[in-house]
This record gives C-alpha cells, sequence and structure tokens, in this order.
C-alpha cells in the first residue's frame, strides 16, 4: 500500500510539474527572479540605515560623556581648590564611571563601523550583481521572445502547430462532407432519371395525361388480346358466334323453298292416290 502511495504521490507530482512548466514563462519568471534581487537590495540598504542611525545615536551619548568627563574634572578641580576634598572625590568617581561608559561606546561604535562597511561593500557587489542579471534578463527575454515567434512562423508555415493542426482536420472534415453531399446528390439525381421515386406530395395516384394514356392503351391492347383469344376459341365450333347463328338461318330459309318444289309431287302423288 505505501508503495501504491508513493507511485501515486510520484504521478500527481509529475503531471503538477507538466502543467506548471507549460504555465510558465521564462520572461515572467526573470522579470520575478529581478524583482526579488531588487527587495533584497533594498532590505540591504535598509541595514545599512539602521546600522549608521544606531552608530549615529552612540556617538551622540559618547559626545555627551565626553562632555560630561570635563565637566565632572573641572568640577573636581574647583573642589579641591575650595578644601572640599570629599566632593572633589565624588566628582572624580563620577567621571571614571564616564570614561568607563565612554570607552564601552567607543567600542561599540567601532564595531557598528565595520559592520556598516561590510554592509556597504555587501550593498555595491549586490547592486552589480543585479544589474548584471537585469542585463542578461533582457537579453535573455529578447532571445525567447525570437525564438518564440520563429516557432510561430514555422509551425504556421508548416501546418505543425495545434492551431494549424486543428484547422487541418477541419478543413478535411469540410472537404470529406462536400465529397459525401455532393456524392449523394449524383445518386438522388440518377434515382430521380430512373423513376425509383414518387411524388409524396401528390394528391391522389399521382397520375399525370401522360400516365393515363400509358395506362388506357395498356387496357386497350389487353382487351384486344381477350377478343382475339375468343374469336379463335369459337372459331374451332366450341359455340357458334351470334354472325354464324344468322348465316344458318338464312341457309335454312332457302331449303324449305326447295323442299316445297320437291315436296309438290309427293303432295300430287298422295293426292291421286287420295282420288
Amino acid at each position: 500500500m505505501a508503495g501504491l502511495t508513493g507511485r501515486m504521490s510520484t504521478v500527481v507530482k509529475a503531471k503538477v510539474s507538466k502543467l506548471l512548466d507549460r504555465a510558465e514563462d521564462p520572461g515572467e519568471t526573470l522579470d520575478y527572479s529581478y524583482q526579488k534581487q531588487v527587495e533584497q537590495l533594498q532590505n540591504v540598504k535598509k541595514g545599512i540605515a539602521d546600522v549608521v542611525t544606531a552608530k549615529k545615536r552612540l556617538q551622540m551619548q559618547e559626545s555627551s560623556l565626553q562632555q560630561q568627563v570635563v565637566k565632572l574634572d573641572t568640577q573636581a578641580r574647583q573642589a579641591v581648590s575650595s578644601g572640599q576634598e570629599e566632593l572633589a572625590r565624588t566628582a572624580l568617581e563620577r567621571k571614571n564611571v564616564a570614561q568607563t561608559e565612554l570607552q564601552g561606546l567607543d567600542t561599540q561604535v567601532h564595531e557598528l563601523e565595520d559592520q556598516q562597511q561590510k554592509l556597504t561593500d555587501s550593498e555595491q557587489k549586490l547592486r552589480a550583481k543585479i544589474e548584471s542579471f537585469r542585463t542578461k534578463k533582457e537579453v535573455i527575454k529578447a532571445q525567447y521572445s525570437a525564438a518564440e515567434a520563429q516557432v510561430r512562423i514555422s509551425e504556421a508555415a508548416t501546418g505543425v502547430g495545434e492551431q494549424m493542426a486543428d484547422v487541418g482536420l477541419a478543413m478535411q472534415r469540410a472537404v470529406d462532407k462536400t465529397e459525401n453531399m455532393k456524392a449523394r446528390a449524383d445518386a438522388v439525381s440518377e434515382l430521380e432519371a430512373a423513376g425509383a421515386f414518387e411524388d409524396i406530395t401528390a394528391l391522389g395516384s399521382g397520375e399525370d395525361d401522360i400516365d393515363r394514356q400509358l395506362k388506357q392503351l395498356s387496357s386497350k391492347s389487353a382487351v384486344d388480346d381477350d377478343l382475339a383469344k375468343l374469336k379463335g376459341e369459337l372459331g374451332q365450333g366450341a359455340t357458334p358466334a351470334p354472325g354464324q347463328l344468322g348465316a344458318g338461318a338464312g341457309a335454312g330459309e332457302g331449303s324449305p323453298g326447295q323442299a316445297g318444289g320437291g315436296a309438290a309431287p309427293s303432295e300430287a302423288a298422295g293426292g291421286g292416290a287420295a282420288g
């Protein structure tokens, strides 16, 4: 479980580092670094000012003590001159204390002067370093801007950039859709010309005059075919046609006349027999 947690932590750190690397602008990073160095320089200057201020205070105290030593020495002399030995002793004791404090202040003033000198030297070195960094920073920013512009121009010219790649894919999709639409239009035109489509918006059967004439022609042809077939069947003697029935009746009428002429002798014979 510990190994899995460590692996997840590494993956997360790697992803975050990649995102930060993509979001990081070298120009902004350089400007931020320069700003931080300038802030450090300001802090050094402030430190020098604080040291000088402390030294000045000590020097003021030192000057005051020096005046006090002179004053106490004068008072001790006056006390001795007036025969006041105890008062002179007290003045000399205070003088010795002031001189001791004065020596301590002098030591502290020298220490502050040394510290001031060190800070001043550091401030000068830091100032020179920052000035050099500022020059290099501007050069690096100019080089990065030029390289970035060159990359954008090259990507735009070669079409290998992400934006140009997206544009290329969009154009390819547009071309493919256009080709598909043209092919569909050609197919619809071909099927329409072949009569594969019916007008679904027409009312009723949707037939025009030509369609009705062609339909009547087909119906008349079928009737003629059926009539010819029927005539053929009647010509074989199955059932006399109406015309044939009329012709048979005329022939029967002629026969009786002939039969009457033939029958007359019979009738005569019969009459003779009867007589």
